[in-house]
C-alpha cells in the first residue's frame, strides 16, 4: 500500500527537507487555538483541514523548487490514548484522525511530488507524556503496548514510516523502535535535548543512540534531534565518533533558550533564520550523514528557506 516503506530514500545521501514548528506557527503566527498543543485537532472538519493543506504547500513547493526531497510529517505528534483522552478522542476516533492525517499527505504527495523531489509519508508519534520532562517513566515493553495501537494504525494507512519525536528517556524510544519493527515499519527516532546536550532523563546522547540500536537490534532506520538549538549539542557534534553516522536528521528550534524558559515564555522567540541556516551548514560539515533537514519549535517557512540557501549548492536550485 505505501510507496517508500521498503526502500526508503532517506537512507541515500540525497538531501530532504522538513517542515518547521508546526504548532508554533498555528498557534503564534495564524492565531489558532490548539488544545493541549495538538495539531491533529485541525482534522475535524474542513476549515481546520485546509489550514494543513496549506502549511503543507508552502514546504512541498520549496523542495520542488530546490530539487530535494521532503518528509511529510503528519500532525498526529498528540494523537496518543492519554493526550487523545484529554481531547475527547477514544480509541476508535483516534484510530480514525490518524488515518485520515495520513491521507491527507497521501493527496498532498499525489499533487507535490516529482521525480527530483520524492516525498516520504511519516507517521508521527509523539512522547506519552511531555516532551520536556520525563513524568512517569515506562519500561521499554510498557512503552511498545502503549505505542502499538497509532503505529499498527499507522503500518494499516500508506505510512512510509514512523516519525518518533521529541522523546526524552531512552526506554521510550526503544519501545517505539521495537513497535513499529513489529508491524514492519521503518523507524526514525527523534531525540530532545537540554542547553547541556544530555536528554532531559540525564542521558548522553551517544549512549542514548547507542542502546536504543542495541536493545532493539538496530532497528530504527536512523536517529535525530529535535526540539533543541544548535549550539545545545554543537560541542557533541565537535567530539565526533562513528555513532554520529547513525544520526542523519535535524529539527533545530529557533531559539536557544532552555526548555523551561521556552514552557514559561509569553512569546515567540523565532531567533535568527539566516544564522540558523549557517548553523545547519556548519553540522553538516562534521556530519557526513546529516541530510534531513527541518525545524522545530519557533521555526517557521523562513528558517526553513535559509537552510536551503546555506545549505543546498546553486545548481539545486531550479
Amino acid at each position: 500500500m505505501s510507496k517508500y516503506r521498503h526502500a526508503l530514500p532517506l537512507l541515500s545521501d540525497d538531501v530532504f527537507i522538513m517542515d518547521g514548528g508546526m504548532e508554533t506557527t498555528f498557534i503564534f503566527h495564524e492565531g489558532i487555538d490548539l488544545p493541549c498543543f495538538a495539531s491533529f485537532d485541525l482534522m475535524k472538519d474542513e476549515d481546520g483541514r485546509e489550514r494543513l493543506r496549506a502549511y503543507y504547500a508552502r514546504y512541498a513547493e520549496l523542495a520542488r523548487a530546490r530539487g530535494v526531497g521532503f518528509v511529510l510529517d503528519a500532525p498526529t505528534w498528540r494523537a496518543n490514548a492519554d493526550w487523545g483522552a484529554r481531547l475527547g478522542f477514544d480509541a476508535a476516533a483516534l484510530a480514525d484522525v490518524n488515518r485520515r492525517a495520513i491521507d491527507l499527505l497521501v493527496e498532498l504527495r499525489q499533487r507535490y511530488e516529482t521525480p527530483a523531489s520524492r516525498m516520504v509519508v511519516s507517521g508521527v508519534v509523539g512522547p506519552r507524556g511531555d516532551g520536556y520532562q520525563t513524568g512517569i517513566l515506562m519500561t521499554a515493553e510498557q512503552a511498545a503496548q502503549y505505542h502499538a495501537a497509532q503505529i499498527e494504525t499507522f503500518a494499516g494507512s500508506e505510512a512510509d514510516m514512523v516519525g518518533a519525536y521529541t522523546l526524552n528517556y531512552v526506554e521510550e524510544a526503544v519501545g517505539i523502535a521495537l513497535a513499529a519493527k513489529a508491524a514492519d515499519l521503518p523507524s526514525v527516532i527523534s531525540f530532545t535535548l537540554e542547553t547541556d546536550g544530555r536528554l532531559p532523563s540525564g542521558q548522553n546522547l551517544r549512549e542514548a543512540v547507542e542502546q536504543v540500536d542495541a536493545e532493539s537490534g538496530g532497528a530504527p532506520a536512523y536517529f535525530m534531534i529535535n526540539c533543541a538549538h544548535p549550539t545545545h549539542f554543537e560541542s557533541l557534534i565537535a567530539a565526533g565518533g562513528d555513532w554520529l553516522d547513525r544520526v542523519r536528521g535535524v529539527r533545530a528550534n529557533a531559539s536557544s533558550r532552555s526548555h523551561a524558559e521556552l514552557d514559561a515564555a509569553p512569546d515567540l522567540d523565532a531567533g535568527d533564520p539566516v544564522q540558523l541556516g549557517q548553523q545547519y551548514r556548519s553540522l553538516r560539515e562534521r556530519m557526513r550523514h546529516l541530510t534531513v533537514l527541518g525545524g522545530c519549535c519557533g521555526t517557521d517557512y523562513r528558517h526553513i528557506e535559509q537552510i536551503c540557501v546555506a545549505c543546498l549548492p546553486a545548481q539545486q536550485a531550479a
